[in-house]
C-alpha cells in the first residue's frame, strides 16, 4: 500500500493566463460517507467541474504547444513534455502509459523531462480520484490518486488520463475497449490502449503538428 504524502504545485513554466480557479493537487475533497469509492468518483468523473478542469488543462497544453510551433514552424510533429518529479510511486506506469500513446500516434510525441514541462504529474489521496487540471495560473497537471489506483487497473487510469493532454474527453458510456471510458466499464477492466477511434482523433487534432482546439469530439 502506498503512503500518504501532500505536495505543493510548484511552476511548470507553460507562462500563460489562467484559465481555470486555483486547484492544488492533494488537497482532499470534503468527506463524505463513500468518499473514496467507485460511485464517488464516477460522481466527479461526471460533472462539470470535471468538464471544465479536463478543457481548462488541454487550452493550457495548446497554447504551449503554440508557442512551441511558432519558434519552429516547419515542424512536422509535435513533442509534448513533462515531469514525474511529484509522483515518483507512478514513475512505471507512466512510463508504461507514455509509451502506449506514443506507439499509438504518430503527429504528437510524449517525452518526460527532469522538470518544468509542458505539464506535471502529482501524486497523492483526493476524494474525487484521478484527474487532468490546471492551477490557477494556466500550468497543466495530472493528479493521481492512491486509492483509485489500487482499485482500476493504474495504468489504464494514468494512460486515461494521458488522453487528456492529447485532447479527448471523457466518454464514460463507452465499453473497456474504449480507453476515455475511464471507470464506466468498473473495476475489471484493465485495457489501457486507445481504440483505433480514439488513436484517429488525437492524430487528426494534432495533424501537421497544430492542434485543432475544442474538446467536442468522443473518441
Amino acid at each position: 500500500m502506498r503512503h500518504s504524502r501532500k505536495t505543493t504545485l510548484s511552476a511548470v513554466g507553460l507562462g500563460i493566463a489562467a484559465v481555470l480557479g486555483a486547484v492544488v493537487p492533494g488537497a482532499t475533497a470534503s468527506a463524505s460517507p463513500g468518499a473514496g469509492s467507485p460511485a464517488t468518483y464516477a460522481a466527479y468523473e461526471q460533472s462539470k467541474e470535471n468538464q471544465a478542469a479536463n478543457r481548462a488543462f488541454f487550452e493550457a497544453v495548446q497554447r504551449a504547444v503554440a508557442e512551441q510551433r511558432a519558434a519552429a514552424p516547419g515542424l512536422a510533429a509535435v513533442t509534448v513534455t513533462y515531469n514525474t518529479r511529484n509522483a515518483p510511486s507512478f514513475r512505471t506506469q507512466i512510463s508504461r502509459s507514455t509509451q502506449i500513446w506514443n506507439s499509438s500516434v504518430t503527429n504528437v510525441k510524449l517525452q518526460e523531462v527532469s522538470s518544468g514541462g509542458n505539464f506535471s504529474y502529482y501524486e497523492g489521496n483526493d476524494s474525487r480520484g484521478s484527474y487532468a487540471s490546471t492551477d490557477g495560473h494556466g500550468r497543466g497537471y495530472i493528479f493521481l490518486d492512491y486509492r483509485q489506483n489500487q482499485q482500476y487497473n493504474s495504468t489504464r487510469v494514468t494512460a486515461h488520463e494521458t488522453g487528456h493532454v492529447l485532447g479527448l474527453p471523457d466518454h464514460y458510456s463507452g465499453p473497456c475497449s474504449e480507453l476515455m471510458s475511464g471507470g464506466g466499464p468498473g473495476t475489471s477492466c484493465t485495457n489501457a490502449t486507445p481504440n483505433s477511434a480514439e488513436r484517429s482523433r488525437v492524430n487528426q487534432l494534432w495533424a501537421n503538428g497544430l492542434v485543432a482546439s475544442g474538446l467536442d469530439a468522443k473518441g
